[in-house]
């Protein structure tokens, strides 16, 4: 990573604005989850140890419609991380005008602050110049932490850099060291896993990525694409039949590396209690029938090709997951990266909920917070985010 870091410059005395990440799920009005909020805290703690005039925090929550609304108040994250960070945190009503230059000047030394949704401005996603340069007024330098917004040009992640020194920090630099060595110089055998329920979102990475792997093994929704690509009965599976042109194509170019699972989990119904079996893909799913998951004796060929794998990038879950009975071929693939020496690192979304989910999480070498930045990273493209912090000397 050639951009500038936390570590690179003095905060000693400033004002410190940084992006972070707090889209975090809430149910009235408590966190249920702050999987993001504990990953920014070496940044946070680093920035407070370098004895700062104050830190001030914004992060958006939700989608909001450019309007304030309550449901996406970032207010029930004060308390969460308060008790991380063994701090008292203040609250601004609004990320900018009165309510937050107010908040920010009645900060003790050493304060932090925490600013409303950033997207409760319709501003922010259009990346409106007026409104960054309104963030940009509550501090002296500015550091991003979001990776997971890294891949939006939006007013707290790209416009705000025109106005302030800006910096990544550590979450960001942890990131972008495991995803960018993963596409620029990963120890092979390289082998990335794919999943998700379309290949329609997933093209794009997938040309990428087998112009990169060693093997490319394929999982989920999308995997039925690829099946009737093949010719292959997948009766009331999801399938994208305006992407099995591309399936084919796809299929052509990456013969000797793109690997699907044989065997699959098919029910009768979308429904965690429905009739299921075992069935070769190959010989085809039975009208009213669908792919659910992938089979046990999947979760072992994975495991074959996976055993002698020194990186693995690993982007969407196997089966619906969500569903209990469903769940065995995710959490199979989750228990074969714990038990590598591989570096396992997990592409955000869907299969880092997972990872968690089978308790595996201590056991993988890095689990993304961003799904959609760490996609983009995957396939080679730049993060506006990142462009727009300093350089190196």
């Amino acid at each position: 990573m050639n951009k500038q870091t936390i570590r690179d410059i003095d905060l000693a005395g400033k004002r410190v604005l940084i992006r972070v990440d707090f889209n975090v799920p809430v149910k009235d009005g408590q966190v249920t989850d702050d999987t993001r909020v504990r990953a920014a805290l070496p940044t946070l703690q680093y920035i407070l140890e370098q004895t700062p005039r104050s830190v001030v925090l914004m992060s958006h929550l939700g989608r909001p419609k450019g309007e304030p609304d309550p449901a996406f108040s970032l207010k029930p994250v004060v308390p969460v991380l308060a008790d991380h960070l063994g701090v008292d945190v203040a609250f601004a009503e609004d990320c900018v005008g009165e309510p937050a230059t107010t908040a920010a000047a009645n900060l003790p030394e050493g304060g932090v602050l925490l600013l409303e949704n950033t997207r409760f401005h319709a501003g922010e996603t259009k990346n409106d110049p007026a409104l960054a340069k309104q963030l940009a007024e509550l501090g002296d330098v500015y550091v991003n932490d979001a990776f997971g917004s890294a891949h939006r040009a939006h007013a707290s992640t790209e416009g705000v850099t025109r106005h302030l020194p800006a910096v990544g920090g550590l979450l960001m630099e942890k990131e972008l060291e495991y995803l960018a060595n993963a596409v620029a110089a990963p120890e092979r055998p390289f082998v990335a896993i794919l999943g998700g329920a379309k290949v329609s979102d997933k093209i794009a990475v997938i040309e990428a990525l087998l112009g990169k792997c060693d093997t490319l093994l394929i999982g989920g929704g999308m995997a039925n694409t690829f099946f009737k690509a093949q010719g292959w009965a997948v009766g009331d599976s999801l399938v994208e039949d305006d992407a099995v042109d591309t399936a084919k194509s796809l299929m052509d170019k990456g013969s000797d590396k793109l690997v699907l699972p044989a065997d699959v989990v098919i029910a009768d119904a979308f429904d965690n209690d429905a009739n299921t079996q075992v069935i070769k893909a190959a010989d085809g799913v039975p009208d009213g029938w669908r792919i659910l998951d992938i089979a046990p004796a999947a979760v072992d060929a994975f495991r074959e090709v996976l055993k002698d794998a020194r990186t693995v990038v690993w982007n969407g879950p196997m089966g619906v997951f969500e569903m209990e009975n469903f769940a065995k071929g995710t959490f199979g693939v989750a228990e074969v990266l714990a038990e590598s020496s591989a570096t396992t690192i997990i592409g955000g979304g869907d299969s880092a909920a997972a990872v968690q989910q089978a308790g595996l999480a201590s056991r993988m070498s890095h689990i993304s917070t961003g799904g959609g930045a760490s996609l983009e990273l995957l396939e080679g493209k730049e993060l506006p985010g990142v462009v727009a912090l300093n350089d190196k000397a």
